[in-house]
């Protein structure tokens, strides 16, 4: 939202657009990300994860007030991390591994529906939508609202399948690495999160963010195209 603002190349409609997306992503993705780390966790054998009150999609039990403001205002933000216990597991490592890539592929999967959205209405062009009549960079603030949505989702799950604890892809990295590694990333794991943010905002992980985020992006989107394989001649 900010680099929106910086650019000086925006309208109220994108703004208003990009606001709503953030916030739908934040009350309804959030709280689905963290719910499927929870439901995972308890499908795996963690089943006192129940009590500590994460097996919902309440969203107040999930969003925590500063990752929600950062999503708004830079795209990358978090929710409450939610509380397990590997030893739960049969198989500690991997069952880890398994409930922190479940975070991300629920952003995906809200992505899809994003995109399955986003693809009915461009196969339909209704005049609404093109206020121009043509497919151009006038589009209407539901289609910007949708390509947002998607944008933030497929953003959030590259971002956090980043291999840097706390984040999902250190669980996943961690299946490969011996304990005393694994210990000691944990152990610097605030520091490694603050040289992330500074290289985030320095921008110096923008070329690697972005290719990873447009193919993730073809891949999910040649996903949704599938319902429309019978009208475009696949």
């Amino acid at each position: 939202m900010l680099r929106t603002l910086f650019t000086g190349h925006f309208s109220i409609q994108q703004i208003i657009a990009q606001i709503l997306a953030v916030l739908v992503v934040i009350f309804l993705v959030l709280p689905f990300h963290e719910w499927a780390h929870a439901m995972t966790a308890y499908c795996l054998g963690d089943k006192a994860i129940k009590q500590r009150g994460r097996l919902s999609l309440n969203p107040l039990s999930h969003i925590d007030p500063i990752g929600a403001l950062m999503l708004l205002l830079i795209g990358f933000g978090w929710a409450k991390p939610v509380p397990i216990d590997p030893r739960n597991f049969k198989h500690p490592k991997l069952g880890m591994a398994v409930t922190a890539v479940m975070g991300p592929v629920a952003n995906m999967v809200a992505a899809v529906v994003g995109l399955i959205v986003l693809n009915l209405l461009h196969f339909n062009q209704p005049a609404w939508l093109y206020p121009s009549g043509i497919i151009s960079s006038d589009r209407s603030m539901l289609y910007i609202f949708l390509m947002y949505y998607v944008i933030v989702n497929i953003s959030l799950a590259v971002f956090n399948l980043i291999p840097i604890p706390p984040l999902d892809g250190s669980k996943v990295l961690f299946l490969f690495l011996p304990n005393t590694a694994v210990n000691f990333m944990y152990r610097y794991q605030n520091v490694f999160y603050i040289i992330l943010f500074i290289l985030l905002w320095g921008g110096a992980l923008n070329g690697v963010l972005n290719y990873f985020t447009d193919g993730l992006f073809n891949a999910l989107n040649w996903v949704a195209l599938l319902p429309f394989r019978p009208f475009i001649g696949w």
